[in-house]
């Protein structure tokens, strides 16, 4: 399949002109774009994996490195349907036959990809110039030109605006691409679903791994002092690192090159380090130390120590031609590959946090109803469980009342970030297109401002969009220093659950015109989970 590069230029010239004041509407637009450079480990010349930037690649499906891009759109010309696409590779050197895999040539790279015209990059000043003179009141758009995380333009442009023969702008590009990528096509769907799936079966895997450990069945010839390297199925998950290794595996296995993010693999309290990406401590051996987190291999397995019962939360995803999945569970580990009473109890809470939000998503939902009905069920859900504390009676006073913790805020300290984020070419996709500076919130109901400060999304939803759902609860250290005193806690049952670390579980979601599509396949319900983690099923 083609990359569909001109169905995502005319939506980009679309979100452009809209953002363009209204007498340059009408003027010729012409689009500039730096492709991605081979990155090299530093003080080396050996390469390391390349990547396409997102929006390069985006506008041309092409994965070369090096590469130039110009698109010329005009209003009220054959150009306003059929804009000009002209790509521009880097030649074959006889150097690269030698040290690595050449680029396409012209002609290949014209079968592969939307493109008007492909040439060299020695051509990109002539057709610079040849635009202009074709159009010379036309504007050139650039991707701002102080950010450290886009590429620089090409000299070519910086030249030719040094000149002051034309106008050229990173004013408006990138926030027209980023409204642009907000919704996406269907083919942009099957990438993403094709990695959501991928993503899925690697954590199935490592759950299974666990499970048949857990059953005796994963056998290690020789033991730790074998004369030969261990076989894939002879791996046990005794580490962090090796939970890790085998997700990653299983991508590779399935032909995804790039994880979508350095994977969060946190076993125990760990858990409740949001971004955790140490991925290097070995599980708790014996009984688990407030501080386990500090340790390197105090846990080290022997004879006379046992598993504890913990979790392990893998938040990992892969991507497929450069579009993400972000995909997090909670497994336990110990106690037979079964959850404790406190872990289970706050895993259904999660998982319930997750199905209700589900159940309410729908074009034209704001976000920010989808964040504080997730507070709203785990305040509802500590008040059962006895961790927030409940009016004796409902005339006793509504100081402890539903509504009052709400507005407390105290429940951020165990969900203190947001509840999902867009997805697509990148893991926290499109910012500012996600979180636009005139937010308009969901009315006088918000519980309390601390529950948005860390929402990536804040808009009302649109089909076409891809979004993560992914409550959590934490139990850290640090955050709950913040309520230590407050009076809705009962403080020696929250002792009870705080070994727990922390739970996720986190889905991507397509927003249709009805309602939702979940792209995970991975299970989630406690049943299941538990039964293939224990190998039972």
């Amino acid at each position: 399949m083609v990359f569909p590069a001109r169905k995502h230029v005319l939506k980009t010239f679309k979100q452009l002109l809209e953002l363009l004041p209204a007498q340059d509407r009408l003027k010729p637009q012409v689009i500039v774009l730096t492709g991605e450079v081979t990155p090299f480990r530093n003080d080396t010349d050996r390469e390391m994996l390349f990547r396409q930037e997102s929006n390069f690649y985006y506008l041309t499906g092409c994965p070369v490195p090096s590469s130039y891009l110009l698109l010329t759109y005009h209003v009220g010309t054959s150009l306003e349907e059929h804009p000009s696409i002209d790509l521009f590779i880097p030649p074959i050197e006889p150097v690269d036959l030698m040290w690595s895999v050449p680029p396409p040539t012209k002609e290949e790279a014209s079968q592969l990809y939307e493109a008007t015209v492909v040439s060299y990059n020695s051509d990109l000043a002539g057709t610079i110039e040849n635009i202009h003179k074709a159009f010379p009141d036309g504007i050139f758009h650039v991707l701002p030109k102080s950010s450290p995380l886009l590429p620089l333009p090409p000299t070519e442009i910086t030249a030719f605006e040094a000149t002051g023969r034309a106008l050229v702008t990173d004013r408006y590009l990138l926030s027209a691409l980023h409204r642009a990528r907000l919704t996406k096509t269907e083919e942009e769907v099957a990438l993403i679903r094709k990695a959501n799936k991928i993503s899925s079966d690697a954590h199935e895997v490592v759950m299974r791994v666990l499970g048949k450990a857990v059953q005796g069945n994963i056998v290690q010839e020789n033991g730790a002092g074998a004369e030969r390297p261990l076989l894939p199925g002879e791996w046990l998950i005794e580490k962090e690192a090796e939970a890790e290794a085998v997700f990653v595996a299983t991508c590779r296995r399935e032909g995804a090159i790039h994880q979508a993010y350095m994977p969060i693999v946190a076993a125990s309290t760990r858990a409740a380090t949001l971004h955790y990406c140490c991925n290097d401590r070995e599980f708790a051996w014996g009984p688990v130390k407030p501080h386990d987190h500090q340790n390197h291999s105090q846990f080290a397995h022997s004879g006379d120590k046992e598993l504890s019962p913990q979790v392990l939360l893998i938040d990992a995803g892969c991507e497929w031609n450069c579009y993400a999945s972000d995909i997090t569970r909670t497994m336990p580990v110990g106690n037979c590959g079964k959850f404790t009473p406190e872990a289970r109890a706050i895993y259904e809470l999660v998982l319930e946090m997750q199905k209700l939000s589900m159940a309410v998503l729908r074009p034209g939902l704001h976000w920010d109803a989808v964040q504080l009905l997730c507070h709203r069920t785990l305040v509802q859900g500590f008040q059962r469980l006895g961790i927030f504390k409940t009016p004796e009676s409902p005339r006793s006073g509504s100081w402890n009342s539903e509504q009052a913790i709400l507005a407390s805020g105290v429940s951020a300290a165990f969900f203190p970030h947001g509840v999902g984020h867009s997805l697509g070419m990148d893991v926290h996709d499109v910012p500012s297109a996600s979180k636009p500076a005139d937010n308009k919130t969901i009315g006088d109901e918000i519980g309390n401002e601390s529950f948005y400060t860390y929402l990536r999304l804040r808009l009302p939803l649109d089909a076409g969009m891809v979004v993560t759902v992914e409550p959590g609860i934490y139990f850290h250290t640090h955050l709950l220093a913040s309520v230590r005193d407050s009076k809705h806690i009962d403080h020696e049952i929250l002792k009870r659950y705080e070994s727990v670390g922390g739970v996720r579980i986190e889905d991507v979601v397509l927003i249709t015109k009805n309602g939702y599509e979940n792209l995970t396949t991975v299970r989630s319900d406690v049943d299941w989970v538990e039964g293939v983690c224990s190998g039972e099923i």
